[in-house]
């Protein structure tokens, strides 16, 4: 692959860096990258995959974009409100970078079709706001054998880790189970300050980032915490269960499955 001049300018501050140079960029115009979730989580991720150069970026959402929406999911406006979201997604980082190819799903990510989604890329990103997506979206990475960073955020903090396959725990090693219905409070009711998607979404652009070009140490083992409140970033050490459903020596979930769901929970 040559680049071109556009290309050269376009990419010149990733060129220049020792951990990217030509070699490291020509990875991330190579990569594929999945999305789920066109919001608060994946609207900055998105933003920053597309301006990094990353080939190929898939982004599934059902939903359209709701007045509601435009306080922290960075890549919809004003003008696209009752629009698919994928659709204004797409349209946004294609315009921020013409090298990229979007792929949209416009459809409810469920057990009957994550397997096909997830199959094409290389790296998934969780945007998710519910548990039972996010139990879904880590078993069958799991299953896959695909990497993946998990992310959520609610009020002012917001959490992270990744999963890469061989390399420690998966999210049901560390939440073995979803809580139970109304345990925990929806974002809708607690509510969550816009800036931290941003905050959370572009740490999960930057874990695919690394994986791709195989530089740093990512998230595997570890949960960052955020308090914006208080300014603060914690790394907690995770451990890998034996006795995980999923990952463990002996596994008892061996293909997806759905649990009931309330929108936009975190614990």
């Amino acid at each position: 692959m040559t680049f071109t001049n556009e290309q050269l300018e376009r990419y010149s501050r990733h060129i220049i860096l020792s951990e990217i140079g030509v070699k490291g960029q020509k990875k991330l115009l190579g990569a594929k990258v999945l999305i789920i979730g066109a919001g608060g989580l994946g609207a900055p991720a998105a933003l920053y995959l597309a301006a990094a150069g990353v080939g190929t970026v898939g982004i599934a959402d059902a939903d359209e974009v709701d007045l509601s929406n435009l306080q922290r999911q960075v890549i919809h406006t004003t003008a696209d409100v009752g629009r698919a979201k994928v659709e204004s997604a797409a349209e946004t980082m294609k315009e921020i970078n013409p090298d990229v190819t979007v792929n949209t799903y416009r459809t409810f990510v469920d057990s009957s079709n994550i397997m096909g989604l997830i199959s094409g890329y290389d790296f998934i990103l969780d945007g998710t706001d519910n548990f039972p997506a996010k139990f879904l979206i880590n078993d069958a990475c799991v299953l896959a054998g695909k990497p993946f960073s998990h992310a959520g955020i609610i009020r002012f903090k917001g959490q992270l880790m990744t999963y890469v396959p061989g390399e420690g725990p998966c999210y049901r090693c560390v939440f073995e189970e979803p809580p139970p219905p109304d345990a925990v409070p929806t974002c809708r009711q607690a509510g969550v300050i816009g800036a931290m998607g941003g905050v959370i979404g572009s740490l999960q652009a930057m874990e695919a980032i690394k994986y791709i070009i195989g530089k740093g140490e990512l998230l595997t083992g570890r949960l960052l915490t955020y308090d914006a409140l208080k300014m603060e970033f914690r790394k907690i050490t995770l451990p890998k269960r034996n006795s995980c459903a999923v990952c463990g020596i002996n596994p008892t979930i061996l293909m997806p499955f759905d649990y009931e769901q309330k929108e936009c929970d975190l614990k």
